[in-house]
C-alpha cells in the first residue's frame, strides 16, 4: 500500500487527554482579575451573553479557557485543532458564537461559570486548585498509556507473545520499544507508542527514540509507530521526521488511534510473514 502523504497523516491526529475541571482558579494578574469581575457582573450566564461579552472584550476572550481550567498551552492546542488558529482574541472578533459554543460543548462552560461565580471557596478548595498541575500531569500520563494499552490489546488479541515498555536488541546495540512482539526470546516486531496533547522536550525525545529504533533494526525485524495527539500540531517539523522514516521505508508503518484498524491488519500480516500465526 502506498504511504499516505504527510497532510493526510496530520489530519488523522486526535486529542488524547481527558479534561480536568478544577474547582477554582489560583491568584491571577490584575487584568485577569478585571476580566473575572466583568464576567461575574453579567446579568445572565448563557451562550448569548457570553458571546456578547467576548465581542465587547476580545482581549480577554482567553479567560473563557481559564474558566474551564485550560492552561494557555492546552487552550492554544485545542483551538488550533478546531479552528486552525491559537488566538481566542481573533475568534472572539470573527465568530464569538462558535468560540463560546466550542467551550460549552467540550468543557461545559456555561454551567461551570454560573456555578463558580456564585460559589464561596475554602482553603481546601485553594489547595485543590494548586494541586491542579499534578492532576494534569497524571492525566497526561494516562493519555500516553492509552495508546500503549490499545496496541497491546490488539497484539494479544491476535495471539502474539508481547513485552511492553522495554528495549530490543538490533544491529550493534539495543533501542527502546513500547511494545515488542517476540518469537521465543527473539524480538521480531518493535512498536513505538507516542501520544501527547501538550508540547515540550518529550516530543523531541519521542522522535529520537523512533529514529533510534529505525537505525538499529535488523532486516528480519519490523518497526512500527503509533503517534497521536494534538501536541504534535505545534511540532510538525518533528512529526515530518517520523513520517519521512515511513515514506523512506525505514519504518514499516505509522498510525494514529483513528487508523488502528490498519495497524491491526499490518501487524497481522507481519506476524504471518514471520510464521507467528
Amino acid at each position: 500500500m502506498a504511504v499516505p502523504g504527510f497532510d493526510e497523516y496530520l489530519g488523522s491526529l486526535g486529542r488524547l487527554s481527558v479534561h480536568v475541571d478544577p474547582l477554582a482558579t489560583t491568584e491571577e494578574s490584575e487584568r485577569i482579575r478585571w476580566g473575572a469581575a466583568a464576567l461575574a457582573e453579567l446579568d445572565a450566564v448563557d451562550a448569548e451573553s457570553l458571546a456578547a461579552w467576548a465581542v465587547a472584550n476580545p482581549e480577554d476572550a482567553a479567560l473563557l479557557g481559564l474558566v474551564v481550567g485550560l492552561t494557555q498551552e492546552r487552550m492554544k492546542n485545542v483551538l488550533r485543532e478546531r479552528f486552525a488558529t491559537t488566538s481566542a482574541r481573533q475568534l472572539a472578533l470573527r465568530d464569538p458564537v462558535a468560540l463560546v459554543r466550542f467551550f460549552d460543548e467540550e468543557y461545559d462552560l456555561v454551567r461551570t461559570l454560573a456555578a463558580n461565580r456564585a460559589a464561596t471557596f475554602t482553603f481546601g478548595d485553594l489547595l485543590v486548585a494548586r494541586a491542579g498541575s499534578r492532576a494534569r500531569a497524571a492525566a497526561a500520563g494516562r493519555s500516553g498509556r492509552r495508546i500503549e494499552d490499545q496496541i497491546e490489546a490488539i497484539a494479544v488479541g491476535l495471539g502474539l507473545e508481547v513485552r511492553t515498555r522495554t528495549r530490543f536488541q538490533g544491529r550493534g546495540h539495543d533501542a527502546p520499544a513500547d511494545l515488542l512482539v517476540m518469537r521465543g526470546d527473539e524480538p521480531v516486531i518493535a512498536v513505538a507508542a507516542k501520544g501527547f496533547d501538550s508540547t515540550g522536550s518529550k516530543l523531541g525525545d519521542a522522535v529520537r527514540e523512533i529514529v533510534e529504533m529505525a537505525s538499529v533494526r535488523k532486516p528480519t525485524q519490523y518497526v512500527m509507530a503509533v503517534v497521536d495527539g494534538i501536541g504534535w500540531l505545534s511540532r510538525q517539523s518533528d512529526l515530518r521526521r517520523i513520517h519521512a522514516l515511513w515514506a523512506g521505508g525505514e519504518i514499516d508503518g505509522l498510525y494514529t488511534l483513528a487508523t488502528l484498524d490498519r495497524f491491526r491488519d499490518d501487524l497481522e500480516q507481519a506476524a504471518r510473514r514471520l510464521d507467528l500465526l
